[in-house]
């Protein structure tokens, strides 16, 4: 049996090749395409869900709650507004140098309310005595005095929520520099107000005692 070859004239071999090499280029361009096809789609599932997965990092909130920053205070003119700071203290509170007053302020959490309450120390310019300790609570848009003590040597200061004051003691003879020891008395806010819970008398160049608590105090 002959080929096809045999069955057809030299032109129409010719064409014949022509038809067959062009079918086979149009069929293997057609796989290319589906094959091209199936992992473009591949490639699209994957792309976006990698870049959706930053972006959701990227736009998601933060779990830390921000700082909060306690309002600062002009202490000075608190001190000098307050009908409660006696006169000697008002008058005795000017500047050291320039304008800076010999005044400590402290912000913290101490009586309960939205707003920081304030601890302010007043002092003498040249041995930083303290002649006058307050506290100040937010209220209507004000300061309001909810604690004073003014017999120097005095120190009020915050720990852990409670109000610890430190009064120095002198023996007859000792110098301002040189107490003999001191009183540190812890208040706690109680029912609206500062109650007295625990007392220490530490003597200088002794072993501290222990607190003594408050008869009645639970």
């Amino acid at each position: 049996m002959r080929g096809l070859t045999e069955l057809w004239p030299g032109p129409a071999r010719s064409t014949l090749r022509a038809v067959t090499a062009a079918a086979a280029a149009l069929t293997a361009f057609a796989l290319l395409v589906s094959a091209c096809g199936s992992s473009g789609t591949g490639a699209r599932d994957e792309g976006p869900a990698g870049s959706d997965s930053v972006a959701g990092a990227a736009a998601s909130p933060s779990m830390m709650a921000p700082s909060v920053t306690p309002e600062r205070v002009d202490a000075v003119r608190l001190v000098k507004a307050d009908p409660l700071v006696s006169a000697a203290v008002k008058r005795d509170l000017k500047p050291c140098a320039a304008d800076e007053y010999p005044i400590d302020v402290s912000y913290g959490e101490l009586t309960g309310g939205t707003a920081s309450d304030v601890v302010v120390n007043v002092l003498t310019c040249g041995d930083a005595v303290g002649v006058g300790s307050y506290v100040y609570r937010e209220a209507d848009g004000g300061y309001l005095n909810v604690f004073r003590a003014e017999e120097p040597p005095v120190y009020a200061e915050i720990d852990r929520g409670d109000l610890v004051v430190t009064k120095q003691v002198y023996e007859r003879g000792d110098p301002v520099s040189n107490p003999s020891g001191e009183n540190v008395i812890t208040y706690h806010w109680t029912g609206g107000r500062f109650v007295e819970r625990y007392r220490t008398h530490n003597e200088y160049g002794t072993v501290a005692g222990e607190p003594t608590p408050v008869p009645g105090d639970t």
